[in-house]
């Protein structure tokens, strides 16, 4: 084993550690470090938050915001008229700070799964997730089953937590290699995928089918402040959990020989962060849908600014992805305005370029 990579794992101030599988080889990286862009996002997250409220169908400026948040928190101004608060604080507000918290969980699970997996390709639907509560949720809407007591997002949580339960099953026994991991991921995807598929194909109900389809694009409309306490609960645990096992991620860079005889327990820690991932998602997926590319792109964008080490990678990709599905919102919102469009397309339309840009700097295009 070599002495250089290990003393660069070792001492979290240098940035060598070694890129993804398939990666070119490190390139140097623009000051300043990780300690300034930190603050940075800090900021540009409660601006893109206090300044995207606004944005929208409704008329409302940044002043009738001031009010709002004013009169809910108990301060002396003038309250706003009904319509007005409700448009703001029950849905506006709501919807903002969901945003943030899905780019935020999104984007800190791909970075995780990426160094888990060792695939730089991996995103937070890889384990099949997302397809399993896009069955759950087919069941609910088409047939009704446990529609009373589940609804929308109850019917897509359990369907995800039945795909994360049989994945799990699946990986049972020995060998938990990322190879392992991935291919298992795909075909319990594929097999709600299919499920899905045939109920829908088997209802016939144009109307079932459209709300099904409009859901599975994602979309922030449903965004109460019971789902943001929900997801925000959710999100502090989860990147809490990823952020103590940053040193851990650093070490499956160099492969899980490498990583065990640094003292890391390979098995268990996957299995934790495979959990934690898919539940995360499994949150996400049920609150607004199923929106791609965020912990695709995100997680490696921030890699080629602040390096490879996920003390600093996990927080900045939070804070990123937070911005980014904040201002992709805001986008689906205004695009075809009055008429929202899914926040899942916008995602998709700017994932792609994004993600050849991302490929074309490290070497891969």
């Amino acid at each position: 084993m070599s002495t250089e990579p290990v003393g660069a794992l070792l001492h979290p101030s240098a940035r060598t550690a070694p890129p993804l599988p398939g990666a070119a080889a490190p390139r140097t990286r623009p000051d300043p470090s990780p300690a300034v862009w930190l603050p940075v996002a800090v900021v540009v997250l409660l601006v893109s938050v206090t300044v995207s409220v606004p944005i929208g169908v409704g008329g409302v400026g940044y002043a009738d915001v001031g009010r709002a948040l004013g009169a809910h928190l108990g301060l002396p101004v003038t309250p706003l008229p009904r319509l007005t608060d409700s448009l703001l604080w029950d849905l506006r507000l709501p919807r903002v700070l969901m945003a943030a918290l899905v780019g935020a969980l999104l984007s800190a699970c791909g970075a995780t799964l990426q160094a888990v997996t060792r695939n730089p390709l991996a995103d937070p639907y890889l384990l099949g997730v997302s397809h399993g509560a896009s069955a759950g949720a087919v069941l609910v809407v088409v047939f009704g089953v446990g529609s009373a007591q589940l609804g929308l997002t109850g019917g897509a949580l359990a369907g995800a937590l039945a795909s994360f339960g049989l994945l799990l099953l699946l990986l049972r026994g020995p060998g938990l290699d990322s190879v392992r991991i991935v291919l298992t991921g795909v075909i319990v995807g594929q097999l709600f995928l299919a499920l899905t598929s045939l109920v829908l194909m088997a209802s016939g109900d144009a109307d079932a089918t459209q709300a099904v389809l409009h859901w599975l694009l994602g979309s922030m409309t449903s965004a109460r402040w019971s789902s943001v306490a929900l997801c925000a609960s959710c999100c502090a645990v989860g990147l809490a959990v990823m952020w103590l096992c940053s040193t851990a991620l650093d070490g499956f860079a160099f492969g899980t020989d490498t990583a065990s005889s640094l003292g890391i327990d390979v098995r268990t820690t996957r299995t934790v962060l495979l959990m934690t991932c898919a539940l995360l998602t499994a949150v996400a997926v049920s609150c607004v849908g199923a929106i791609g590319f965020v912990g695709l792109i995100v997680p490696h964008g921030v890699r080629f600014l602040v390096g490879p080490l996920h003390r600093a990678l996990l927080p900045l990709s939070a804070l990123a992805g937070a911005v980014f599905l904040i201002w992709t919102d805001a986008l689906a919102r205004v695009l075809f305005a009055p008429r929202e469009i899914p926040v899942g397309a916008v995602t998709a339309l700017l994932g792609v370029p994004l993600f050849l840009v991302v490929l074309r700097k490290r070497g891969d295009l």
